[in-house]
């Protein structure tokens, strides 16, 4: 292909164990045609962006897989632990959810984040693939456990099931308060070990990559993460913590995407 595309981040796990049929990518904001604050892939269809510039990334995005703009399917995150099966005939819809799994070919599945964890799931053996945009609201309620289970339920086998979690706010950059830190140790007084006390008095720097991997390895995939921080990297990536510092009005959001490539690809 002639055409100049985004080069996404890729996973080495994902890499070795997706086999050549499945292709993924962590995309970061550069190689798209938004301006200003949006600069680059900005893929959000709920940012204030132009909405043209935002379709136009979403094209290239899906080309990059060699698939037409409508096989790219999202979903209206809402950080929520709730995942959707994805279909041919569904895949234009943005239902309200937070992860989407298929075993169709020539679907993209992708979910967008700015400072959340992206988490692309593959079974090469199977055939299925998923995604999941895992918050500390998704990650807590569960929507990566959720959607091992959806992939399950599509044939998907629990041990030859990958998963990789994406570039998200990572722990140095990731300050939060008491009430915060209280909702996790009483869901399990052992996340302790996720924080780390901060110079502000009763706050901590929260590693929520870190809590995200132990319960994929909890529930049994193989996983890993790429330890990128969006936070401190505004060439690469769109963060909505930095924008709220930054007290700028609206921020973009990347993607990270997945597909099943048809035969004749």
């Amino acid at each position: 292909m002639q055409e100049n595309l985004p080069t996404p981040i890729e996973s080495p796990l994902l890499a070795q164990n997706a086999g050549s049929r499945i292709r993924h990518g962590f995309f970061t904001r550069q190689g798209g045609v938004s301006e200003g604050i949006y600069a680059g892939l900005n893929v959000g269809l709920g940012s204030d962006d132009v909405r043209d510039k935002v379709v136009e990334n979403r094209r290239r995005v899906a080309a990059w897989f060699g698939a037409k703009p409508q096989n790219l399917a999202t979903v209206h995150q809402v950080h929520s632990p709730d995942v959707v099966v994805v279909s041919a005939d569904n895949a234009a819809e943005r239902p309200q959810a937070d992860a989407m799994v298929t075993r169709v070919p020539g679907l993209v599945l992708g979910v967008l984040a700015a400072d959340c964890g992206p988490i692309l799931f593959a079974d090469a053996d199977a055939g299925v693939i998923g995604a999941a945009h895992a918050g500390w609201k998704g990650a807590l309620g569960g929507v990566a456990e959720n959607t091992i289970a959806a992939m399950i339920a599509l044939g998907a086998t629990r041990e030859n099931i990958t998963a990789c979690l994406g570039p998200s706010i990572s722990g140095a950059s990731y300050e939060v308060g008491p009430e915060f830190i209280e909702r996790f140790l009483g869901f399990d007084p052992a996340y302790e070990e996720f924080f780390t006390p901060s110079g502000k008095p009763g706050h901590a720097l929260f590693d929520l990559p870190s809590l995200t991997l132990k319960r994929l390895k909890a529930a049994g995939v193989r996983a890993e993460k790429l330890d990128i921080d969006t936070y401190p990297d505004p060439e690469r990536f769109y963060s909505y913590r930095r924008t709220t510092h930054a007290k700028e009005p609206d921020y973009g959001r990347q993607i990270s995407a997945i597909s099943i490539l048809r035969r004749e690809d």
